[in-house]
């Protein structure tokens, strides 16, 4: 279930990504047919908070309001204060964090916030991100952790991590996607005018672009370098660079967004939804989206459309 939302902020927080938690879930949408968030920002620590630019922030949430949310979120913190101190951060929010998962709940790290679940002892045995510049420190600092550098978020449920700066954004909507249906992502997405970014800068728009109308065909790296004008090499570095992850990630990605909409929106078997979404048969789909997403696509779409019928007849959804 993804309905009541606590965003936990401590002293120092950076404005941007506070900006971005409370654009994707404070943000009342109903009134265009969207789901609705029960959304509350809470003190992670005792007052006064400030942001990073000196701006105040009084919120009527204590630690408290996390008992009564599905989803924590953790902003990012000023890693620089912070960084590789253990037990800097407050213990009744550590104890917290671990209650909440304890019972259920997911908690999403946005950006340095990860620090705060690796003190809470959260991202031990887990893989997970920050941003990149303090992935070697977030290594150091929680060495039980497998730290990726290389990716927009890391969804280890119930454990999400996302790395610097907007991949909040893409980690939030991706948890959307994966609760409510690619649909409802989407139209949050258009709201947010968040389009994969496209502009004369982006030397790979023609091939991302590309991909996109072609997912159902099979590629090699070597055949998109030759579309980009690179050598391989060069290819799969700058590719890293300008989307946060591998061609191969990133491809295996989009198709799994592609199998979802399928299996939310037609009547299509698992082999055509396989075909179509250029994993072959439907053997590799489920491989693929057991590891993507936890399930198999006929249990996906048998609990999209269960929670379709219930928000059609008003009744709330429920999650196994």
């Amino acid at each position: 279930m993804l309905q009541n939302v606590a965003f936990v902020v401590l002293d120092r927080f950076p404005s941007f990504e506070f900006g971005v938690v409370c654009e994707v879930f404070g943000v009342d949408r109903t009134d265009d047919g969207l789901p609705g968030y029960d959304f509350a920002v809470v003190a992670g620590e005792d007052g006064p908070l400030r942001s990073e630019h000196g701006l105040a922030l009084v919120t009527s949430f204590g630690i408290e309001r996390l008992e009564a949310a599905d989803l924590v979120v953790v902003s990012a913190i000023d890693a620089q204060l912070r960084e590789g101190v253990p037990g800097e951060f407050p213990a009744p929010l550590l104890a917290a964090l671990r209650a909440a998962v304890a019972r259920g709940s997911r908690v999403l790290s946005v950006c340095t916030g990860a620090f705060v679940l690796a003190a809470a002892g959260l991202l031990d045995g887990r893989q997970c991100t920050t941003h990149w510049m303090y992935a070697a420190d977030l290594a150091r600092y929680c060495p039980r952790a497998t730290v990726d550098p290389d990716v927009l978020y890391v969804d280890a449920d119930p454990v999400i991590t996302s790395a610097g700066s907007a991949a909040g954004i893409d980690a939030c909507l991706h948890l959307i996607r994966k609760e409510q249906g690619m649909k409802v992502a989407n139209q949050i997405a258009r709201r947010m005018d968040r389009p994969l970014p496209v502009s004369p800068a982006d030397t790979l728009a023609e091939v991302t672009g590309w991909l996109e109308r072609h997912l159902d065909r099979q590629v090699t790296v070597a055949e998109l370098a030759a579309l980009a004008h690179m050598s391989p090499r060069t290819f799969a570095r700058r590719f890293v660079q300008e989307t946060g992850t591998t061609p191969l990630h990133w491809l295996t990605g989009q198709r799994i967004l592609l199998a979802q909409r399928l299996l939310e929106e037609t009547e299509h078997g698992v082999d055509q939804v396989a075909a179509r979404a250029g994993f072959g048969n439907a053997m590799t789909l489920r491989h693929h989206f057991r590891a993507w997403r936890g399930t198999t696509p006929a249990a996906y779409r048998s609990t999209f459309r269960t929670r379709e019928r219930r928000a059609a007849s008003g009744r709330p959804a429920r999650t196994a």
